[in-house]
């Protein structure tokens, strides 16, 4: 009894010593580690009195506070940010919909502007911005060395007020000015058309209104068709849309998947993270679904096309998508302003990050330039390069087998085509994506 007495104390002895030998390093190495950041702190302290005490001109101390707070969150990443109240309050304004500025949703890259993409119907989406352009300077002065926010912050100003940028783009072997006048954004999110027997849905950003407004425009479109029966299917056009609200792009998914995950978000711990699925009720009835982007679609619009291509529910054209996987966060601070903070990053349902990546398209199709119209044409020459056909030449048999129904029939499927062809001239993407769901309605016309 004694000898095991002695050694349970000698095992509690030697568990002692040990616990000794492992937790004395890691608390020395836990207070060194407090103790470092305590001393960058006071330095931060120490260059913040200099700076206050002996620049060459008086500074305003808050100014330097929130410049020090954003040059800590930009060191992050380029989403992450400071908003001062007034960006906060902009901020929200722009979720609801309605902002003064051009019209552009821009990134940061090499220490310029990026255009991530134009607005549908702004200033700048008219003055011909396009997805990928650089900004290199505003009314002349460089935007190189400014945070995306300084920069954002030189092309704000007064509605109705010129600005005037220089663009970078490539192929374009010179930069050019571009001319802007700044208006209010008032954004549609969703507008619908309809070309033949297929329901267009051109979403153009994710705001509070965007799942309300498809809904609406998808409703207006079946009941001009004249029901569902009448629909061959539905193009989800998703190209130079910016992104939003998460909670939008996981809405506008679920509309056209009847179950299965739509997105999950990973953040730094485990119990950061989600999974968001979708819920009974595809508003296209399994209808086929072919969705356009382009690398302007970015975020959200990532999300949604992911969704939908894993679970196989569309087919997705055009190019590669922008690979903006991050989830930004915005938390409320004192003094009503806000920090916008990077803390998870969103993968498709089949478990694949798009950050830096994009979304490929399952069948690519570039946006080819506009052909110029040849200079002084009108339409009886243009008509004239057609391709003659047998109806054409003289004296050519007339077709008396078809009744006048079915030669009303043929006439109304001819200007379809002829419509087709107008179309590919003024969207070449959006036609071959019509295209498509033709070919689906030949195959299964049920």
């Amino acid at each position: 009894m004694k000898k095991f007495a002695m050694a349970a104390l000698g095992g509690t002895l030697a568990g002692a010593v040990l616990a000794t030998q492992v937790a004395g390093p890691l608390i020395a190495q836990e207070t060194s580690r407090k103790s470092s950041v305590y001393e960058q702190l006071d330095l931060f302290g120490d260059v913040f009195e200099r700076i206050r005490a002996q620049y060459v001109e008086e500074v305003d101390e808050g100014e330097l506070i929130e410049a020090a707070i954003n040059g800590m969150l930009t060191s992050l990443d380029p989403h992450s940010s400071y908003l001062p109240p007034q960006d906060f309050d902009d901020m929200q304004v722009q979720t609801r919909g309605e902002f003064g500025g051009l019209g552009i949703e821009v990134t940061q890259e090499e220490g310029f502007v990026k255009v991530v993409s134009p607005i549908d119907d702004t200033p700048a989406d008219e003055a011909g911005i396009e997805a990928g352009d650089f900004i290199t300077h505003v009314d002349g002065e460089s935007v190189l060395g400014l945070t995306l926010d300084e920069a954002v912050d030189l092309m704000r100003g007064p509605v109705g007020s010129e600005i005037v940028i220089t663009v970078v783009r490539e192929g374009v072997d010179e930069p050019f000015d571009v001319t802007i006048i700044r208006d209010t954004i008032k954004l549609t999110a969703v507008r619908s058309r309809i070309v033949g027997d297929t329901v267009v849905l051109r979403v153009s950003s994710f705001t509070d209104q965007t799942y309300p407004n498809l809904i609406e425009q998808w409703k207006k479109s079946v009941e001009e068709l004249g029901g569902m029966d009448n629909v061959n299917g539905t193009v989800l056009d998703l190209r130079n849309n910016p992104g939003g609200l998460l909670p939008q792009a996981i809405k506008v998914s679920d509309a056209f998947l009847d179950a299965g995950e739509i997105v999950s978000t990973r953040g730094r711990n485990p119990q950061d993270s989600d999974r968001y699925n979708a819920t009974k009720g595809d508003i296209s009835e399994g209808k086929p679904l072919v969705v356009l982007i382009n690398g302007g679609s970015a975020s959200a619009s990532e999300i949604v096309a992911g969704a939908l291509k894993d679970h196989r529910r569309a087919i997705v054209v055009g190019t590669k998508s922008f690979g903006k996987g991050s989830v930004q966060t915005v938390m409320p601070l004192k003094g009503d302003g806000a920090m916008r903070l990077t803390t998870a990053r969103y993968y498709t349902p089949s478990g694949r990050s798009i950050q830096a990546l994009g979304v490929a398209p399952d069948i690519v199709v570039a946006q080819p330039p506009r052909r110029p119209e040849a200079e002084g044409e009108d339409e009886t020459q243009s008509a004239a390069r057609r391709t003659r056909s047998e109806a054409d030449l003289r004296g050519a048999l007339n077709n008396d087998s078809m009744t006048e129904d079915e030669r009303k029939q043929a006439e109304e499927e001819l200007k379809k085509a002829e419509d087709a062809a107008k179309l590919r001239e003024e969207d070449y993407q959006l036609a071959y994506a019509i295209d498509i769901l033709k070919g689906f309605a030949a195959l299964d016309p049920q």
